[in-house]
């Protein structure tokens, strides 16, 4: 059997198709496969524009998209400094063990040492033990004192249409 040929490049909106059905994968796999509302015309406004707020590495195996890393910069107010959040991070099972995880997370790595940023940074399932040790194995830490909370649909429009609800002004930072 022939090695695959792989390589890691940016993704632009002609891949949505593809990453929309690498996102369907992780979330069949992460045992939430309804639960994915975006569409590939979704990922690709998002990929796309002069200055996109949402950015992506695909990793192709013999010209075919295996693999992606989703991201966007985000920043540390104690540091003072950006860095990259990781929000899906996904290689297709009939492709691993060739890399393209690691290669994806490097790609990362770089973008943000490239730009003097201070970190990479994403959530893992805390059941995903085969993911928890591939990140371990590349020296990420697990952030033990950290929960994440979530301010989505009903509460999130109820919480944006209660305006202010003191006695006196409500400022930008929301105090």
């Amino acid at each position: 059997m022939t090695p695959a040929h792989w390589s890691i490049r940016p993704a632009g909106p002609q891949d949505a198709g593809d990453v929309e059905r690498l996102v369907r994968e992780l979330a069949t796999y992460e045992r939430a496969p309804d639960a994915v509302m975006a569409t590939a015309a979704d990922l690709a406004t998002a990929l796309g524009g002069d200055h996109p707020l949402v950015h992506a590495f695909v990793a192709e195996v013999d010209g075919r998209v295996a693999g992606m890393a989703v991201w966007f910069v985000s920043f540390s107010t104690w540091e003072g400094k950006h860095g990259i959040w990781l929000e899906d991070l996904y290689v297709s099972p009939e492709h691993r063990g060739l890399g393209l995880g690691r290669a994806l997370l490097a790609r990362l790595a770089a973008v943000a040492v490239e730009h003097g940023w201070a970190r990479v940074e994403w959530n893992v399932l805390d059941w995903n033990d085969p993911a928890i040790g591939f990140y371990r194995r590349l020296g990420a830490e697990r952030l033990e004192d950290w929960t994440v909370h979530r301010l989505s649909d009903a509460p999130l429009q109820a919480l944006a249409t209660s305006g202010n609800t003191g006695n006196g002004r409500c400022d930008e930072s929301g105090e």
